[in-house]
């Protein structure tokens, strides 16, 4: 299959009508540079190769548990095991980075995030989330109903966000200006039906939607919106408004990297109503970082550095029952660094990996059962980090924390400087490009040879639209490519009985990642990377 052009490119994922815009080879007229990066797949493919595996190890040492991934679930996991007072614990990441997803990076005093950029205040169920907020000095008290206080410089600075339609910049991101009176008729009427759902609850007082899901009834009134999508759900409350269509989609992109045609039902109405707090309906506050959820990160390796191993790549797991009933669990792998083998013995292993990776590496997965693994889709995504040098003039409403552009197929920007309070000079956008349906033209082969200056002509075309004269202020775009970035909310996966076994441990082998839910956000990693600290505990207690 043949390279992609970069006019087919830019007309495939912006719209034929924005390929005129974009310039030559080179972002035209502007000397600036970036960088193009991106998960370690290199190693990562190695996996598929069956000789990829060392005939005997030598090096080998003895730890309790092994936790395997550096993203959100896997600090998780290891954060709980130290609060418990367990510190006998190894944690290794392939990457010399650690975060998965919610990785990020500074230039100076410059700090932007590489992907997941924000939580929403957790309602007083979700305790231990509220226990680490609380712990970072995030949350400075919790009210007499349960309800955190969050500290002021935590939460978005105001402006908040805004959407670019008709020409300029508008407060808020449903685009009330170019909607029609049914339009607006039609938004109200959806608001309606969350507001239901959010106050939904079973006989034993759990609510239809929270987070995490875990927390969520089973109610079957509830999980028979699962089996269908969130388009279909809109056509069937007779929603045709094409604003309210856009609205909702943008927000399945958003959060699950789908359009409204791919996503669950349930998943799209999670979105929404899970946030609004029940008393006034109100959505709950957004808080962030300049790094994102990069801040989350580092605070959570800060607490045990000396407990984490970058650089080595897990090839291989043996349970115990493969090995005796009373032998330890081996974890194999490659030291990047120095190309040497070497392997730990532990009474339990924390896989807090994809599932698609773990049934390449762990012996006898599920009993080799094929289906285990095979439910589970990901999503391709793009993430550039735009450096400028002053701000753009605006029409209309001021530059906010979020920017979305209303007939953009990416999810615009967010102003990494905007907790700073600085409002002038130099700035970083991150810009955002799920592909929610696109990449069905494209196979990763061919967007793996897509050229900086290819997606660095992307995003400048892109962010045009709104700031004609944007070029201008450039001073260098970096490109991260995601691929198997976040598992997909599907419908018919997110309360599949597949799905709902994958959390069951594996012999002793524990899991711990977004996969578990079916929905890749921060809330459902933290809760699986304490579940599994905790299962451990139990046992080894």
């Amino acid at each position: 299959m043949g390279s992609i052009s970069r006019r087919d490119l830019i007309a495939t994922l912006l719209g034929a009508s924005t390929a005129t815009l974009s310039g030559c080879s080179k972002p035209q007229g502007h000397d600036f540079q970036g960088e193009l990066l991106g998960q370690d797949s290199h190693h990562g493919h190695r996996l598929r190769e069956s000789n990829f595996r060392p005939d005997s190890i030598h090096d080998w040492q003895d730890v309790p548990v092994v936790i395997v991934g550096g993203g959100i679930a896997g600090l998780s996991a290891a954060w709980r095991l130290k609060r418990r007072g367990f510190e006998d614990f190894v944690l290794l990441e392939l990457e010399s980075k650690l975060g998965g997803t919610s990785r990020s990076s500074n230039t100076g005093s410059f700090h932007y995030p590489w992907g997941a950029h924000y939580i929403t205040t957790p309602l007083p169920s979700n305790t231990d989330l509220i226990e680490l907020l609380m712990e970072m000095g995030v949350v400075d008290e919790i009210a007499p109903d349960g309800t955190p206080i969050v500290g002021e410089e935590y939460l978005c600075r105001e402006p908040e966000e805004r959407v670019f339609a008709g020409g300029k910049w508008h407060e808020g991101l449903f685009p009330e200006s170019i909607a029609s009176p049914d339009d607006i008729d039609q938004y109200a009427a959806f608001n309606q039906q969350i507001k239901y759902w959010s106050d939904a609850h079973d006989a034993q007082g759990k609510r239809f939607f929270d987070l995490p899901i875990a927390n969520c009834s089973d109610d079957p009134q509830a999980q028979e919106l699962d089996k269908i999508s969130m388009s279909d759900w809109l056509g069937q409350q007779g929603w045709d408004s094409p604003v309210l269509k856009w609205f909702v989609d943008y927000a399945c992109r958003d959060d699950y990297g789908l359009s409204i045609d791919r996503t669950s039902a349930w998943a799209g109405i999670l979105y929404f109503a899970a946030r609004l707090k029940n008393k006034d309906h109100m959505m709950q506050d957004v808080i962030t970082w300049p790094s994102g959820n990069g801040h989350i990160v580092d605070y959570l390796s800060q607490q045990f550095e000396s407990h984490i191993r970058t650089r080595f790549m897990v090839a291989k797991i043996r349970p115990s029952d493969l090995l005796g009933r009373d032998a330890n669990c081996e974890t194999v792998g490659l030291d990047l660094e120095t190309q040497k083998w070497g392997g730990y013995r532990a009474k339990r292993v924390i896989w807090a990996g994809p599932q698609f990776v773990a049934s390449r590496v762990i012996d006898g997965f599920r009993n080799g059962n094929p289906i285990s693994s095979t439910p589970f889709r990901y999503g391709w995504w793009l993430v550039a980090n735009v450096h400028l040098r002053d701000r753009p003039v605006e029409l209309g409403e001021s530059l906010c924390w979020d920017n979305v552009l209303y007939d953009s197929q990416s999810l615009g920007y967010v102003v990494s400087t905007h907790q700073s309070g600085i409002d002038h000079g130099p700035c970083v956008w991150t810009w955002y490009y799920p592909f929610a349906d696109q990449q069905t033209k494209y196979s990763r082969e061919q967007l793996l040879l897509v050229p900086w200056s290819d997606w660095a002509e992307l995003v400048l075309t892109d962010l045009q639209r709104a700031h004609p004269k944007i070029r201008d202020l450039v001073t260098r775009i970096d490109v991260f490519r995601w691929g198997h970035a976040m598992v997909q909310p599907y419908p018919g996966f997110v309360w599949s009985q597949t799905r709902r076994d994958s959390v069951l441990p594996d012999r002793n082998v524990h899991f711990a990642n977004t996969d578990l839910s079916g929905l890749a956000l921060m809330e459902e990693a933290f809760y699986h990377g304490v579940r599994a600290a905790d299962e451990i505990l139990s046992v080894l207690s």
